[in-house]
């Protein structure tokens, strides 16, 4: 039997990207989530997936959407990571929003942002696996730094002599 803590420190160890989600309840309120869950997939069709936690306070949204957008941040908006890592419905105040394909709503201050349909979803455990097909993208005119997550807290990059980047 693997204990949960255990398991949780060696997942730690795999350092991710952060990113957030959002989509639009069955309401058509603005939802968006932190996640590190974010994983490509495909390139033909072009298909990504991440993950929400069965007990996330959006997860009835996130689970019955049409659409969603993946909004890929860099080491500058720790701020805003935090902000959508909260339990909370007042997320977008004061953002600058846009809409994307199905109407989901796009955080105009990120520069990579993947916008989806919802192709599949799977059983995850505790979690709920959702598979995206990229309809549209927005990329950045210059690179930043990706804002990571590792050993549970934020990393920064760190270049390695010799390395090209």
């Amino acid at each position: 039997m693997i204990e949960p803590a255990n398991l949780r420190r060696a997942f730690g160890q795999f350092a991710t990207g952060v990113t957030i989600v959002t989509a639009l309840d069955t309401e058509g309120a603005p939802v968006g989530v932190t996640a590190s869950s974010f994983n490509t997939v495909s390139l033909q069709p072009p298909l990504v997936l991440w993950s929400i936690a069965r007990s996330a306070y959006s997860f009835d949204a996130f689970a019955a959407a049409g659409h969603f957008a993946v909004h890929v941040l860099d080491a500058s908006q720790r701020t805003l990571s935090d902000r959508f890592a909260r339990a909370s419905s007042d997320k977008f105040a004061d953002l600058r929003i846009g809409k994307g394909e199905g109407d989901v709503p796009l955080l105009e201050t990120v520069a990579t942002v993947f916008e989806c349909e919802t192709a599949h979803r799977y059983d995850g455990g505790d979690h709920l696996i959702l598979v995206g097909k990229v309809l549209n993208l927005r990329l950045p005119a210059d690179s930043a730094d990706p804002l990571l997550f590792h050993r549970g807290r934020y990393a920064a990059v760190e270049a390695a002599e010799g390395v090209v980047t």
